[in-house]
């Protein structure tokens, strides 16, 4: 069974990439503590990260579940040349992918995705440039599925170009193409709702 981060577990307290890392390899080795810092550690990141790419809010849980298992039986493989983070991201990504597969080859019940109910864990705080009347996971579905996990990666997970390059499977320059054109379409769409706001306000006056 996985242990899950409590609720209170936020960005902010995150575990330098260094001490996820060497916490994988100890857990490596077979150290039962290094394994539950480890989960612990990164459970949050790849619940945001999930529910971010999956269509499927129910399934988010699953996924999570599924990367760490996966995870967990590759350590063995694990040699530290990228970041834990990085790594077990790239093992999510695979997962929802594989997840996708599995959907397409069974009756689907509804084609409306509703994947913000799940991301809610994914909502970030004290973000420059968004107030905190604009729900950002609402931006972030107008955006195409490419650019939204470029912009999750880098901008609410944090990680540096290159690692959100290797799990995204495509170029850095890619990686930062994506995230500079997501920002254009926020900066955008965020201009159209403060619009609406002002107008909505002069009309009541």
């Amino acid at each position: 069974m996985i242990t899950p981060a409590p609720p209170s577990w936020r960005e902010e307290s995150r575990p330098p990439d260094e001490s996820t890392t060497a916490w994988a390899l100890a857990a490596r080795a077979g150290d039962a503590v290094a394994v539950e810092r480890f989960v612990r550690a990164l459970h949050r990141d790849v619940l945001r990260y999930v529910a971010h790419l999956c269509a499927d809010p129910q399934a988010v849980d699953d996924l999570a579940q599924d990367t760490f298992l996966r995870a967990l039986g590759s350590l063995h493989r694990f040699e530290g040349r990228s970041s834990a983070r990085a790594w077990l991201l790239s093992i999510a990504r695979r997962a929802v992918i594989d997840g996708y597969r599995y959907a397409a080859a069974r009756p689907r019940l509804s084609d409306v995705p509703d994947w913000q109910l799940a991301a809610e864990l994914a909502q970030p705080r004290g973000l420059p440039g968004f107030d905190e009347g604009v729900a950002l996971l609402d931006l972030l579905a107008a955006l195409p599925v490419e650019r939204r996990e470029a912009f999750v990666l880098t901008q609410l997970l944090g990680l540096p170009y290159a690692e959100a390059a290797e799990i995204s499977e495509c170029p850095v320059g890619t990686v930062r193409s994506r995230v500079a054109r997501a920002r254009e379409t926020l900066t955008a769409l965020l201009a159209d709702a403060d619009a609406e706001v002002s107008g909505g306000a002069v009309l009541v006056a």
